[in-house]
């Protein structure tokens, strides 16, 4: 089978690009033809046939009329639409499957795809056809957001909810507005929902129920996981430190517990909290096997998110690693964690009730091992069986 991937970013920059590659290069693995559209950029490290990518659009760069011009191609790139056309047409895919493309691609591209009658099904990496902002979370006021839910867009503009900025706001509400007016998002032939929760929302935005197939991010499997090295017993945050994911809350949490030690991996706007508390060790961003040996060693790591996750890679690494996690109760969190045998659900920026679940896991390590154990038993998503299933979706949209 021919497949062409589609995602603005061609690089390594977040978690529906890992998706993309790992995927890519296992399907090209069992004998298919993988080939990617998107935009052009130094970092670049997966291409087409027709070497055709859209320009980069770099805003940060960027001033005065040539930024007014970026700003409205975020909404209709005709150099999208025209290029992604010259790779179909040079690639002849059979299946195109389409990840975020939103902004630096636009929903223009469908327009091109359909005209060749070719089926096309996209993951739902965010909540971008629900929320302008690809949030649903008030960074003002530290809560998650619904108000754009029945399509007043307009709450984008008066919020100023992308970077504070209303130019940028604007435009983003202006985006829902004409796709979603002209029911471009229909055209997709399946949405793969990583998660019930992404299922439920994008069907509340006006996606057709019928239109949407459920199935959760897989997860590598590990073989021969060595034992965990329990020297030096910690629990584990890592991810991005920002107010969303609760890293705030869970700090509080931690200056609370003293006697607990604690080790934050990652970087964002809140790394400076993190300085001075004696119990937290912040290490930085951390990729590769350094990444792999600090969740496989902690007892158990914290998904303290306060925004609506979908499906957090985090976890399920963690989970993979047969590191039980302690999540909120809201998004696709819950469904990635067995209550009581792989991790805790607390409530959502609730900082006694997570206090109270790292306390239970923490002082009874017992409890902890077995749940390690679960987690390696229950790991059983697998990029194999994923791809299985995401193949026989394939077939089916090709037969259709």
């Amino acid at each position: 089978m021919k497949i062409l991937m589609v995602n603005k970013f061609l690089y390594p920059n977040g978690g529906s690009e890992t998706y993309m590659f790992k995927l890519g290069e296992y399907l090209t693995s069992l004998g298919h033809t993988v080939e990617y559209f998107g935009m052009e950029h130094n970092d670049r490290c997966v291409g087409n046939s027709a070497d055709c990518y859209t320009e980069n659009m770099d805003f940060h760069n960027t001033g005065g009329l040539k930024k007014i011009k970026l700003s409205l191609k975020t909404i209709y790139s005709k150099e999208a639409k025209e290029k992604i056309g010259k790779v179909i047409e040079r690639f002849k895919p059979d299946i195109i499957h389409l990840n975020n493309i939103n902004f630096q691609l636009t929903p223009s591209i469908i327009y091109e795809i359909k005209k060749h009658n070719i089926p096309v099904v996209q993951t739902v990496h965010d909540v971008q056809m629900a929320c302008p902002n690809h949030k649903m979370y008030n960074e003002e006021q530290k809560s998650t957001c619904e108000k754009c839910l029945d399509g007043k867009y307009i709450n984008c503009v008066k919020n100023k909810c992308l970077h504070n900025s209303s130019m940028k706001s604007v435009i983003a509400a202006m985006e829902s507005y004409y796709y979603h007016g002209k029911n471009t998002y229909n055209l997709i032939d399946c949405y793969i929902c990583p998660s019930q929760f992404m299922a439920d929302t994008i069907t509340r935005a006006g996606i057709d129920k019928s239109r949407i197939c459920v199935l959760h991010n897989f997860c590598e499997k590990h073989k021969n996981l060595p034992s965990k090295d329990t020297s030096k017993k910690y629990v584990l945050y890592f991810g991005r430190l920002s107010i969303e994911k609760g890293v705030h809350t869970l700090i509080e949490v931690c200056k609370e517990l003293k006697n607990i030690d604690f080790v934050f991996a990652g970087t964002g706007e809140l790394e400076d909290m993190c300085k001075g508390i004696e119990n937290i060790e912040a290490v930085g961003f951390k990729t590769g096997n350094e990444l792999k040996s600090l969740i496989r060693n902690a007892l158990f790591s914290i998904a303290p998110s306060e925004c609506y996750e979908n499906c957090s890679m985090s976890i399920i690494e963690s989970l993979s690693l047969g590191t039980p996690v302690i999540g909120s109760n809201i998004g696709g969190t819950p469904e990635l964690i067995v209550q009581n045998e792989t991790g805790l659900i607390f409530e959502s920026g609730n900082k006694e009730d997570l206090k109270q679940a790292i306390q239970s896991l923490y002082y009874n390590p017992d409890v902890a091992a077995s749940m390690s154990e679960k987690c390696i038993e229950l790991s059983n998503n697998t990029i194999e069986c994923y791809t299985q299933k995401l193949l026989a979706l394939y077939r089916n949209q090709v037969i259709k």
